[in-house]
């Protein structure tokens, strides 16, 4: 028999097989009790003794087998994005870690240039009041692009009233896709592995190699030094028998890491040197006094997702980029 409710009812329910997932479970109230005769409780299941344990967010609830009515699998919840401010505050640490070859303030706005090498260092980084009115802001984003020589484009924190205000401006979200912002401590990314079976190093001046992994040259270009040599900067390289076949970036703002341009040779990949690399990048910053580490990566980076959320990587926000009209 099914409810209305999507339940699925049966003379005696058998939860064990949903043991570890996240639970719609409907039980039956104490006989006597005034108001609903049923209740239901939402989060992971789980076994105390010979009873059902659901953890929801309020605390686990306790419920006897003879008092279940039904259960569902239901969806994990909606991750909660950060504070507003907290959301503002990380991505001023980004982008005083990725620094742009040109920057100015528009009130609490960044406008940036970098010849065009990368899409956060060319971008208008929009959290928080420009101290104008948003169509104004975003004219004004237009006017520093053409006077830099770079297409007008807005980088917006996801789902925040920022986003909403510069979609009611006009503007329409690029083709690039969004990126996500992950987090970790830094003493959990330093617990993973440094094998690989490569030599991993962490250098204060780039090799040409490691300009060739990164940027795709051994002679780099103003804009591209000054956004990958800008601030306190860690060149992690990785050799297999004396060859560079791993490269990262880790720069130092505050007491976070600010970790980018993770590139592996393709014919070395999987085989964990993304995962070495990373974890000494984040050993260097911490023995320099960082805390947090955060990196930038694509959604549809697939491979860079699998190697971050094995080190503890989880997402504090997501953002994406938007043009004026006719340019997305």
């Amino acid at each position: 028999m099914r409810s209305t409710l999507g339940y699925v009812a049966r003379p005696s329910i058998d939860p064990r097989p949903l043991v570890g997932r996240r639970v719609s479970l409907r039980y039956r109230l104490p006989a006597g009790r005034p108001g609903a005769r049923y209740s239901d409780a939402v989060g992971d299941l789980d076994r105390d003794g010979d009873r059902w344990l659901v953890h929801t967010r309020r605390g686990p609830i306790v419920v006897d087998p003879a008092a279940v009515v039904a259960v569902r699998a239901v969806p994990p919840p909606r991750p909660r994005r950060a504070p507003l401010d907290a959301v503002a505050a990380l991505e001023r640490v980004c982008a005083a870690g990725w620094p742009a070859q040109v920057t100015e303030h528009l009130g609490d706005w960044l406008l940036r240039a970098a010849g065009g090498f990368s899409g956060r260092a060319n971008s208008a980084l929009a959290v928080g009041d420009p101290g104008l009115e948003v169509p104004d802001a975003l004219a004004e984003v237009q006017r520093f692009a053409t006077r830099h020589g770079v297409a007008p484009r807005a980088q917006v924190v996801q789902t925040t009233p920022w986003e909403a205000a510069v979609q009611r401006a006009g503007w329409a979200v690029d083709d690039t896709g969004p990126v996500s912002v992950q987090v970790a401590l830094l003493p959990d990314i330093t617990d993973g592995p440094h094998g690989g079976g490569a030599e991993i190093e962490v250098t204060d001046a780039p090799t040409p190699d490691w300009w060739q992994l990164v940027a795709g040259t051994t002679r780099p270009g103003e804009s591209q030094r000054a956004v990958l040599l800008g601030g306190v900067v860690g060149f992690g390289l990785a050799r297999i028998d004396g060859e560079v076949v791993g490269a990262v970036r880790a720069a130092l703002v505050d007491d976070w890491v600010h970790l980018a341009r993770l590139a592996i040779d393709p014919a070395r990949r999987g085989r964990g040197l993304g995962r070495a690399l990373t974890a000494a990048a984040s050993d260097w910053a911490q023995q320099r006094g960082a805390r947090h580490a955060v990196l930038q990566v694509s959604l549809h980076g697939t491979a860079a997702w699998r190697v971050y959320s094995t080190l503890g990587f989880t997402e504090h926000h997501s953002y994406r980029y938007w043009a004026p009209p006719g340019r997305e």
